[in-house]
């Protein structure tokens, strides 16, 4: 199994090494993402399963069940990229659940319910600075007319990115499926972290994604000659905002110390005007993007601060403004399939960490519409969306021995 992982992880990354020095770039409907989907149907047809194309250009490959109305559980991830980024950020879940496919297959294991390994289309934000198109669009989470408009850096719009794939746009809602067409959705990811090495484990339980607030910051003070306007006799926007910096680090902080569950806040864009080296800073614009699975805690702080914030504002010579660019509820995973998952792991020969997850996957969209379930596997030294992202193949077959144990959990019988 580890030869086969290794060989089918250079074919859906189109590589012949994964030691690329500029990393892999496969945006969101792009040649490079459809070269990798292929690469998905080859392996998939490797395996006798049977692949479509949805009109989001999600490719599904099925392992069909004997009895036509069988249910169907469903596994998958995605193999599209940042620019410049690793080869196992969403390709390790696609992978691993193509192996334990092959793995229950070559044991001459038959299912009684569908098994569904989905590939999705466009997770990632790189391109067109939205995520999970793919997955929206199965969970019919899709406002197409909004999104129609959404451009790239070039000025292509997702909608003529999605026609030149060779999709319809205008059909690009009947991608949903009900209710009824899926039982339950589980994504295997790379952590993106450290906790599960930190934690002395192997695998990592995913009990919530922590979906994000973002606010944007504006601090409004006056332009002058950096030359010629005396220090008591400015309103520097920099100079403004610079305590909100470290305002933000330290009320994380703070809470991290009296809170069991995590969370995390950062100002992570910063924009002068005019950004000229002999003009003081006239405005200045932050982007603070806080995280918790717990949306009491997440909005608290925020809370805190837009008052630190208005506080500013006592200052005649400088305005600030506090807009909520994003405040989304977070994502609690199913319950009962952590419990099976914890267990499964146990069984086989591992041990597991429950946690939560800091960053988006398409798990997050599937988990509106059925019960759904994330497992981690470490990455090395926790580097993702680089060159230097890293999955050991040990630990590919690790969390392929998981997958494996929960397919043939779920579909040894016909409940």
């Amino acid at each position: 199994m580890k030869q086969w992982l290794e060989e089918k992880l250079l074919q859906l990354n189109v590589t012949e090494h994964m030691d690329e020095e500029n990393g892999f770039t496969r945006l969101s409907y792009t040649e490079e993402e459809k070269q990798a989907h292929n690469a998905f149907r080859n392996v998939a047809q490797e395996l006798n399963l049977e692949v479509t194309q949805d009109v989001a250009g999600n490719l599904w490959a099925r392992w069909q069940a004997d009895q036509q109305d069988a249910p169907t559980i469903a596994l998958g991830s995605h193999l599209d990229t940042v620019s410049a980024g690793g080869g196992y950020d969403g390709a390790a879940g696609v992978l691993t659940a193509l192996a334990a496919v092959k793995r229950l297959k070559d044991t001459g294991f038959q299912p009684k319910k569908n098994i569904d390994i989905v590939c999705f289309a466009s997770e990632e934000s790189a391109r067109f600075g939205v995520s999970t198109v793919g997955s929206k669009a199965t969970a019919g989470m899709i406002e197409k007319d909004e999104l129609a408009r959404v451009v790239d850096v070039d000025g292509i719009s997702i909608k003529e990115a999605v026609e030149s794939y060779g999709l319809s746009w205008e059909a690009i809602e009947q991608a949903e499926k009900t209710t009824e067409d899926l039982e339950s959705f589980l994504e295997l990811h790379i952590e993106q972290g450290t906790q599960i090495e930190d934690n002395g484990a192997e695998i990592g339980i995913v009990r919530g994604v922590a979906c994000p607030i973002r606010l944007q910051v504006t601090v409004k003070g006056m332009a002058n000659h950096t030359g010629t306007t005396p220090m008591n006799n400015r309103a520097d926007a920099f100079v403004a905002a610079a305590p909100l910096i470290t305002y933000v680090e330290e009320q994380a902080r703070r809470l991290n110390e009296v809170q069991s569950t995590p969370v995390v806040a950062t100002v992570s864009t910063v924009h002068l005007s005019p950004n000229v080296m002999n003009v003081i800073p006239g405005e200045v614009q932050l982007g603070i993007d806080i995280r918790s699975v717990d949306d009491e805690l997440k909005r608290g702080l925020a809370e805190q601060f837009r008052t630190y914030c208005e506080n500013m504002n006592d200052s005649n010579d400088i305005a600030v403004h506090v807009h909520t660019l994003v405040d989304n509820d977070s994502v609690h995973l199913d319950s009962s399939i952590q419990e099976k998952l914890l267990q499964l792991t146990e069984n086989s020969g591992y041990r597991a960490h429950s946690m939560d997850s800091g960053a988006g996957h398409d798990v997050m969209n599937m988990a509106a519409r059925w019960p759904s379930g994330l497992i981690f596997i470490p990455c090395r030294d926790g580097i993702s969306h680089h060159p230097k992202e890293h999955a050991s193949i040990e630990d590919l077959n690790k969390g392929t021995d998981v997958l494996a144990a929960y397919i043939e959990h779920e579909t040894s019988e016909h409940k």
